[in-house]
């Protein structure tokens, strides 16, 4: 957690309280009110359990940017494009420059 209310923030944004975190993680509600104050990291075992509880990644309980998955084609479009990833790559450029004269067209209109 990078500063003493990441945890306060993040159970807030949840809408628990300290005793309801504490019961969900079976810890106490002065370690985790301490946590809070303090800043300091709770065990590692308990990471988990309370990212969980607070329904965010153990990455953004330690105040790591949300990872954004990357854009990925969905439906026929990814199954289109996995299949041409099959053929050979002559065929793969031929696809790629009718594909990119399409979006260049498109962008134009």
């Amino acid at each position: 957690m990078k500063t003493t209310s990441d945890l306060r923030r993040l159970r807030e944004k949840a809408g628990l309280s300290v005793r309801e975190l504490a019961r969900q993680i079976g810890e106490s509600h002065t370690n985790v009110s301490y946590w809070e104050r303090s800043g300091q990291l709770p065990r590692s075992d308990k990471l988990t359990a309370i990212a969980k509880a607070l329904g965010v990644s153990v990455e953004e309980l330690l105040g790591e940017p949300k990872v954004r998955r990357a854009a990925t084609p969905a439906g026929k479009t990814r199954q289109v494009f996995e299949s041409v990833s099959r053929l050979p790559r002559r065929q793969q450029q031929k696809i790629i420059e009718v594909v990119e004269a399409l979006i260049a067209q498109h962008g134009r209109a």
